[in-house]
């Protein structure tokens, strides 16, 4: 049974910075494409970055330069590095394995398979 498991999720001011972790189960994070999205209360699930099984990444206009998505293919591991938060960057944030190998954007992504989510919250 395939499983995502978000971690590192926490309350921090902002300018401040958070690691997110996703340790995935059942399902190659080496081989396919991996990404981090998330969701605000009443609002649509968006993406924020995305990998390619080659290492490629794509990111949200709204974060690029800030986060970093990266992979450790011998843990089974997606990261997202999270730096100069923002309270607009205040969410939900899940990490979900895509269905192919890799995707052309973040709005490119065909999500598989998604975690349940961590929660990160920005205070001004």
């Amino acid at each position: 049974q395939v499983q995502l498991v978000e971690t590192g999720g926490g309350s921090v001011e902002a300018g401040g910075s958070l690691r997110l972790s996703c340790v995935v189960s059942e399902y190659s994070v080496a081989y396919y494409a991996m990404g981090w999205f998330r969701q605000v209360p009443g609002k649509e699930r968006e993406a924020v970055a995305t990998i390619d099984n080659d290492h490629t990444t794509h990111y949200a206009n709204s974060v690029r330069g800030r986060f970093t998505i990266s992979k450790a293919n011998a843990k089974n591991t997606l990261y997202l590095q999270m730096n100069s938060l923002k309270p607009e960057d205040t969410a939900m944030y899940y990490c979900a394995a895509a269905r192919r190998t890799f995707c052309l954007n973040v709005d490119d992504f065909e999500a598989a398979h998604w975690g349940h989510g961590t929660q990160v919250t920005v205070s001004s």
